[in-house]
């Protein structure tokens, strides 16, 4: 049975590829040294996890993440950053 509706769309989000390219080509360069993440996958599934700086300084990281909150919840709001 096919669901209602979809709230998540089913399709290759090109913006996200880019983002991601561009982290990658920062660590290659030693720019990026650690990363804690959230990642939204298909059938409202989804990863957390951290690695490298980010794993190992866990007061550091949970301050990124409740920045990351505070900026998701001005979008909420109707507001961008």
């Amino acid at each position: 049975m096919k669901p209602p509706f979809l709230l998540v769309p089913d399709v290759v989000s090109h913006d996200t590829v880019e983002c991601l390219e561009i982290l990658l080509d920062q660590a290659r360069q030693g720019q990026v040294i650690g990363i804690a993440y959230a990642v939204m996958l298909k059938k409202r599934a989804y990863i957390t996890n951290s690695a490298g700086e980010a794993h190992r300084n866990p007061t550091f990281s949970r301050g990124m993440i409740a920045t990351l909150d505070d900026q998701l919840a001005r979008n909420v709001r109707g507001g961008h950053d």
